[in-house]
């Protein structure tokens, strides 16, 4: 192999590694983010934000139960969260794949929520975290979840089951980046919870907002590769 050619391929994985540690950065960032409105909201009046798998779980109990206005309560809750899913994707794609405007968007959805401050404003939080899980689908080909863990720890079991069987890929040790970024933003909104009460949603939206003004420093090429279709 000639020397310009090596050299090349040496450049290329070394801005490939720098690529991969940016992008979780940035899940671990907005894991965080979504960890600490969930919990904001869950203390705050017992529904969660952004765990529509837990959500879903009441759901069934509120109707096997008879309990109609909860069912239409979290069912707007599952609802208002999907139609942030596609308001994301619509966004993302205007913007061309680049991340502060949908960011933008989120920020002041979340600046909104804390501004209301009632159990009304909850919905406008839980359309930003149906957005946010469109702003980094996977990270160097791997799929990656923002606000379903769930399906993380299960990648991160299976990758333990591979590795004990003998293969050495370690792909799925980045499966607990969203987990642990999403466990320490929970145990950060209960403390904010506490002190703000749902005020402190504002405070997730400026957080939101600074990540934004820091994506505009990432090569856009990159982000564009966090993305899904």
């Amino acid at each position: 192999m000639l020397p310009e050619t090596t050299h090349l391929s040496q450049r290329a994985k070394r801005l490939e590694r720098a690529r991969g540690r940016v992008g979780l950065y940035f899940v671990a960032a907005l894991s965080i983010l979504a960890g600490m409105v969930d919990a904001i909201g869950f203390v705050a009046v017992g529904d969660f934000v952004s765990f529509m798998s837990g959500n879903t779980t009441r759901l069934a109990l509120a109707l096997g139960q008879g309990d109609g206005p909860g069912a239409l309560r979290i069912g707007a809750l599952i609802g208002t969260f999907i139609i942030g899913n596609a308001a994301g994707v619509l966004v993302g794609k205007a913007s061309g794949k680049r991340a502060w405007p949908l960011l933008a968007c989120i920020a002041l959805l979340l600046g909104a929520a804390g501004g209301i401050a009632t159990a009304w404003g909850l919905i406008l939080a839980v359309m930003a975290m149906g957005m946010i899980n469109t702003v980094v689908e996977h990270v160097n080909g791997l799929p990656i979840g923002l606000t379903y863990v769930t399906g993380a720890l299960s990648r991160f079991g299976r990758g333990v089951g591979r590795w004990l069987a003998g293969e050495r890929r370690s792909g799925w040790k980045v499966q607990l980046v969203p987990w642990a970024g999403m466990f320490a933003g929970a145990v950060l909104g209960v403390g904010l919870e506490h002190r703000f009460e749902l005020r402190a949603m504002a405070i997730a939206g400026a957080l939101t907002a600074l990540l934004a003004v820091v994506t505009v420093t990432v090569p856009g090429r990159w982000l564009y590769q966090y993305r899904g279709p």
